[in-house]
């Protein structure tokens, strides 16, 4: 098969989705698949090996000139000489991060408005190459955010054009009005021009169904998968001296930080023989430096600064040896995860897991056993899960071992790639 991966770069952070996309991408070229995974906006990072190409479409900066000034759209005035170059690209679009509230819900409409919108010239640039260049046997969009794309993809490819659902409701959801009703009454219209939309679990799959108003079975299940190259391998040694609680993920409030700190409070204040740590890491942006700031104060103003460390971005080679020095994991978020890679990861390399009991993650712990489930929002029933496992090492290692071979039995990137294939050729059959 020949797959157009049409994936959405996020401005130079650690993206869950870009990671996904690359995984499969790569998985799939493994399996004997030729895959173009095409970055949109900007470059894809990722924390292994990319396997996109170097050609980014949909310019983010190109994206937003167009969509401020008309005279943009004619595309006399060539600007992808100077803004194709992945170092200006990368810069410009941390530059124009703090975009405000009004510009986003402008440019999110005009985005799903497809061919009638304002980076028309942007569609036709990627319909052109796909067409004349590359000429796939179907395209794979990443999220339903590039929906309006769709319909321009089936009248000039004629191949299938499926649509990925990855925790855009986040984003629709913080839209201000009236950008909000018009971005999701668009959003509603234009996935019905894809021939299948692909959820990365069974609750997903079911809210997005209600959420979007399609029909159920129109949003078929691709579990998450992992690239297992390098985690959980060779012997684990632990701190033998003091037990770890870790988190990683983006430092922001929908992942949940803030929880886990009042619970490792609670931890110290109502067990004190307990030696105990807790650890963050993952990426920071500008807006959340503040969020950030507020918790270390939090934790100094409780007696807690030489216990509460963030120790920053990690890479590929860091996460794991982050990961094999944790006692258990939790990222408690209050919104509804879709995916959870960061459960996985932890999970692979034998660590437990506690997390609410919402979202993923009762079908993920359904599935490997590797750790407990708690009442959203809960920091005292998130405090009492957590001491329940550091007090027992036994279960501990137990549950760390059971959630690494759930892991590997059900949630790798060669499960991933094998269903997706078997998606993708029931479409091209067709």
């Amino acid at each position: 098969m020949k797959i157009a991966y049409i994936a959405a770069g996020a401005a130079g952070m650690y993206c869950g989705s870009c990671i996904r996309d690359n995984t499969l991408a790569k998985a799939l070229i493994a399996r004997g698949h030729d895959v173009a995974l095409i970055p949109t906006y900007t470059p894809l990072r990722t924390d292994e090996p990319g396997v996109a190409i170097e050609k980014v479409f949909y310019n983010g900066i190109s994206v937003y000139l167009e969509q401020k000034f008309a005279w943009l759209r004619s595309g006399r005035f060539n600007l992808d000489r100077i803004l194709n170059s992945s170092r200006v690209l990368n810069y410009l679009s941390k530059v124009n991060a703090s975009t405000n509230a009004k510009d986003l819900g402008e440019l999110t409409v005009s985005m799903l408005k497809g061919e009638d919108g304002n980076q028309a010239l942007e569609l036709e640039k990627l319909v052109t190459w796909l067409r004349d260049e590359y000429k796939p046997d179907l395209v794979q969009i990443t999220n339903s955010m590039l929906a309006g794309l769709a319909k321009r993809f089936k009248e000039e490819l004629k191949v299938p054009v499926l649509c990925a659902l990855q925790g855009e409701d986040i984003f629709l959801d913080d839209l201000t009005e009236p950008y909000k009703t018009q971005a999701m009454q668009l959003l509603q219209q234009k996935v019905l021009d894809c021939d299948a939309l692909v959820a990365t679990s069974s609750f997903y799959a079911d809210y997005m169904a209600g959420y979007l108003n399609v029909p159920r079975e129109k949003i078929h299940v691709v579990k998450l998968g992992l690239n297992l190259e390098g985690h959980g391998e060779g012997e684990i040694v632990r701190d033998s001296e003091r037990l770890t609680i870790g988190y990683l993920a983006r430092i922001c409030p929908e992942k949940g930080l803030h929880i886990l700190l009042d619970a490792f409070a609670k931890i110290r204040k109502d067990h004190p023989k307990l030696n105990v740590c807790l650890k963050a890491a993952g990426y920071l942006g500008a807006r959340d430096e503040q969020y950030l700031k507020d918790l270390q104060e939090k934790a100094r103003g409780l007696g807690l600064e030489d216990d509460f460390e963030y120790i920053g971005e990690v890479s590929r080679e860091e996460k794991i040896v982050f990961l094999q020095s944790l006692d258990v994991f939790s990222v408690p978020t209050p919104y509804k995860e879709p995916k959870g890679l960061f459960l996985l990861e932890a999970m692979a390399n034998r660590v437990p897991v506690v997390q609410p009991a919402h979202g993923a993650f009762p079908e993920m712990l359904s599935t490997t056993e590797g750790g407990l489930l708690i009442e959203p929002g809960n920091s005292d029933a998130l405090a009492e899960a957590l001491v329940e496992l550091l007090k027992d090492p036994s279960c501990c290692r137990e549950m760390g071992e059971t959630g690494a071979r759930g892991v590997r039995e059900h949630y790798t990137s060669e499960h991933m790639a094998m269903a997706s294939e078997k998606l993708y050729q029931s479409f091209i059959e067709n």
